[in-house]
């Protein structure tokens, strides 16, 4: 009987829809999933480390922690072959360091894929896994065209036994697999390597579903799905669907549907009303008949419109199909098909061909990231290398210990080092919040607090994250804190973490001063944030006009994110406190002038 893996936390916490679920709710999502009857949840990948760091509030590493405290179902990880969650390949030691860390923080099953379907790639990685006594699930990129013709499918599922890998995994991205392949390729694959297939695919109007049933019906034993509000806004297969289907046809998951109905009210909240940009219909349709992810097709649009260019979208998606056939035909899968993209939107953008070449698709074509599964266009290969003056650039090894060195003061863990080594300059903010986390966590609960006393109000804060209790008071040699479940005014609000830290007898946010003013003050001690991440525009500027309900900043106590928002509508004349500044109880943030009449242009 097949088994599912759901994915609905994993795509909650990378674009396009992370942070709409703060993470208290995540976490009551991970517990109730937990207990319907899953084979693994897939939690964490590429794609949510990219988000991770490019955010800079929290760390991926302890965001799986905080899941695997909460669940009994083993947590799973999506990993690019040699690429890991990055965009650049690593070695071997570094693989096996970024699975020792893996592991450690509690991922007990890794889906690993080569972009390139070049499965040599995943020697290091693989016996890494192995190493650690983990599951190693290999999964091969089915992509229309010459990769995701049966025989050299089969041909790379053959090697996979020798690498130690438990199952193989036929991924669709971009859901352009026919209910029929899917059959044909499942028992094929199963043959061919003699071990257990199991499919992750995706795709609108029911075609994912169909593929998925398909598949089942020809004997994979292991299916992926997200819980039906995700399913619907990002094309992937239902788990209420795929498990009730299942069941019609003799082949019962074991899945309770019961509970994920009520995992999907609970999603609901959050991104039910709030329709997702990225996959707009027209969007959605232009990625089916180009036969490519929608995410990718929606980031190729945005860059036309940054540039004044959206009507060139067609363009851009025939040529990337022409570059595509003159690098080997490789699958469009992440990183490979952001290469492909860019280049396609240099040659529409310039009005040329190959006079300008990304650095990574130089790459591609001088083999260093692998073979793709056709042949490289011998006079494409020629034309980059005139560009580059015939020098194959090698890719700089990744020396660990070396950057320990150059990062001491940024990086003071294995798992720091490892995002440092990964993402580069980019997880230097992350990095650098972390720390003043750490450093400023003495100043969050005031002076005079003991480590012990410090470490039960931070347990009472964990439970009114897990149990939705509005409020606890806590009471000890006299001194009274009181931890306060807040309302959100709605799902379309990225919000940070619901519950706060303040002080029993909690004053309003804004006291008139005596010049007229309207001041803000802090409702807790924490540290002040202008903006939602590092390198983002404050939420407000001196000048600025604001309505009730809107951010003025974000406070962080205890590695919860509480936003601060106006009470009245009117104008900030004044704020008192510098970005990452720690902060005291009734400390004046801002001064809000009242608007005494609405402007004419605003009725």
């Amino acid at each position: 009987m097949p088994k599912l893996v759901d994915t609905t936390i994993r795509l909650l916490s990378q674009e396009p829809l992370a942070d709409r679920m703060p993470t208290a709710d995540l976490l009551q999502l991970a517990e109730l999933l937990d207990g319907a009857g899953f084979a693994y949840l897939e939690v964490s990948g590429g794609g949510v480390f990219d988000t991770a760091v490019r955010r800079g509030v929290e760390s991926p590493w302890e965001r799986i922690r905080a899941l695997k405290a909460r669940t009994k179902t083993p947590l799973g990880l999506a990993l690019r072959g040699r690429f890991l969650v990055g965009s650049r390949p690593v070695g071997g030691d570094f693989a096996r360091r970024f699975v020792a860390s893996a592991a450690e923080s509690g991922i007990e099953v890794f889906r690993l894929e080569d972009p390139l379907n070049d499965v040599s790639n995943l020697r290091e990685a693989g016996e890494a896994i192995a190493a650690a006594d983990l599951e190693f699930d290999a999964g091969l990129i089915y992509s229309p065209g010459q990769g995701g013709e049966t025989k050299p499918l089969v041909e790379q599922a053959k090697k996979l036994p020798d690498l130690g890998a438990a199952r193989v995994l036929l991924h669709d991205p971009s859901g352009a697999l026919e209910p029929h392949r899917a059959h044909e390729l499942v028992a094929a694959l199963a043959k061919g390597s003699g071990l257990p297939v199991g499919l992750y695919c995706q795709g609108a109007a029911g075609s994912g579903l169909a593929a998925a049933l398909e598949a089942a019906r020809a004997g994979a034993d292991l299916m992926a799905c997200a819980v039906y509000p995700i399913a619907l806004t990002l094309h992937r297969v239902s788990g209420e669907a795929l498990a009730s289907a299942l069941t019609g046809i003799k082949l019962d998951s074991g899945v309770d549907v019961k509970k994920l109905w009520e995992a999907a009210e609970i999603v609901d909240e959050f991104i039910g009303d709030d329709p997702v940009t990225p996959l707009a219909p027209r969007i959605a349709a232009r990625a089916a008949q180009h036969e490519l992810p929608a995410s990718l097709v929606a980031a190729i649009h945005a860059r036309l419109r940054a540039h004044g260019a959206s009507d060139r979208l067609d363009d851009v998606l025939d040529e990337l199909a022409v570059i595509r056939k003159e690098a080997g035909s490789p699958p469009v899968a992440a990183p490979i098909g952001q290469i492909l993209a860019s280049q396609a939107l240099v040659h529409v953008l310039s009005a040329t061909r190959y006079q300008t070449v990304v650095d990574e698709l130089r790459a591609l074509l001088d083999g260093r990231f692998g073979t793709p599964p056709g042949k490289i266009d011998a006079t494409v290969q020629r034309a980059v290398s005139l560009v580059s003056d015939g020098e194959p650039t090698a890719e700089p090894t990744i020396e660990l210990d070396a950057i320990r060195e150059e990062a001491a003061g940024l990086a003071a863990s294995e798992e720091e080092l490892l995002l440092l080594a990964l993402f580069g300059e980019e997880a230097e903010p992350l990095l650098r919040a972390i720390r003043d986390r750490s450093t400023g966590e003495e100043s969050l609960l005031g002076g005079g607090v003991d480590q012990s006393r410090a470490e039960r109000i931070r347990e009472v804060v964990r439970i009114v994250q897990e149990t939705g209790v509005a409020e606890i008071a806590i009471e000890e040699e006299g001194t009274r804190v009181s931890v306060r479940r807040t309302e959100e005014p709605g799902p379309a609000e990225s919000a940070a973490p619901e519950p706060s830290l303040e002080p029993a007898a909690s004053e309003p946010l804004a006291d008139p001063s005596t010049d007229g003013m309207i001041r803000v003050e802090a409702p807790m001690v924490g540290t002040f944030y202008r903006a939602p991440q590092p390198g983002a525009a404050p939420f407000v500027e001196e000048g600025d006009a604001v309505v009730p309900g809107q951010t003025l900043c974000i406070l962080e106590a205890m590695k919860l994110m509480n936003e601060v928002k106006a009470d009245i509508e009117g104008v900030v004349r004044a704020i008192h406190v510098q970005n990452g500044q720690p902060v005291e109880f009734g400390q004046a943030l801002f001064d809000l002038e009242p608007a005494l009449t609405r402007p004419l242009d605003a009725l």
